[in-house]
């Protein structure tokens, strides 16, 4: 493993355990795992229900705290941040997308990709300049105006990806993704992944059981019981 101090890393975990309780008894869903995801890189973590891996992308996007270990996103100790100063770096540094969409329902496509950057403060020219381009990015131009329920399941999901990405942050990190839609629209929206990828250098890290998203991945980390089985790369 490449060392934590590498400029192109931008996620680092050391050693990292999440514990539960469930009645009296502790369960281990992360166990002690290190790793690094680099910039640029398209991986999925895949493995069974129950592997950890999607408590592993939970800490990654400081929306869950480690048991023991540490979280570092961009050389920043996750476990040093206030509760505040996780909330901006949420919104300012990690994308995401969830296989439920977490659209909001009243807004149009255009406000919900919109969304982030207004809670940046980011001034109305360069908010609309930036959400255009991503709409027209996912293929969503001239549907801005739409509302989620006047929308497929793929076209939210386009939506959401536009959400995500329209912050420029320093990653991506995709649960699921493609659990609700069509095998059809899942392919299209991980061609548009890998588009964003390989075109703008947007870095995913998918959470899947997904072979579909497997066989386009260029790294797959398996994870058994809390830990990594297997870390391979795919020669490109």
């Amino acid at each position: 493993m490449e060392n934590q101090s590498s400029k192109e890393a931008i996620v680092h975990l050391d050693k990292v355990s999440r514990v539960y309780m469930q009645g009296a008894v502790e369960v281990k869903a992360v166990d002690e795992l290190s790793l690094t995801i680099r910039k640029g890189e398209f991986t999925v973590i895949c493995g069974p229900s129950g592997s950890g891996k999607t408590t592993t992308l939970n800490m990654i996007g400081a929306l869950d705290t480690p048991t023991h270990g540490t979280v570092e996103l961009e050389g920043r100790f996750l476990n040093n941040l206030s509760r505040t100063q996780l909330s901006r770096l949420r919104r300012d540094r990690i994308g995401f997308v969830f296989q439920a969409y977490n659209l909001a329902p009243v807004l149009t496509a255009y406000e919900n990709a919109e969304f982030v950057l207004a809670l940046q403060g980011v001034p109305a020219a360069e908010r609309r300049k930036r959400t255009m381009e991503a709409l027209r990015e996912v293929g969503l131009e001239g549907l801005e105006d739409r509302r989620p329920d006047e929308m497929s399941g793929g076209q939210q999901q386009r939506v959401a990806i536009a959400r995500a990405i329209c912050p420029r942050p320093a990653i991506v990190l995709a649960d699921e993704p493609t659990a609700n839609v069509d095998s059809h629209t899942a392919e299209a929206i991980l061609i548009l992944m890998e588009q964003l990828n390989k075109n703008d250098g947007v870095t995913f890290l998918f959470s899947t059981h997904d072979p579909m998203v497997m066989d386009r991945a260029r790294r797959i980390i398996t994870m058994r019981d809390g830990k990594v089985f297997d870390d391979s790369t795919k020669n490109p």
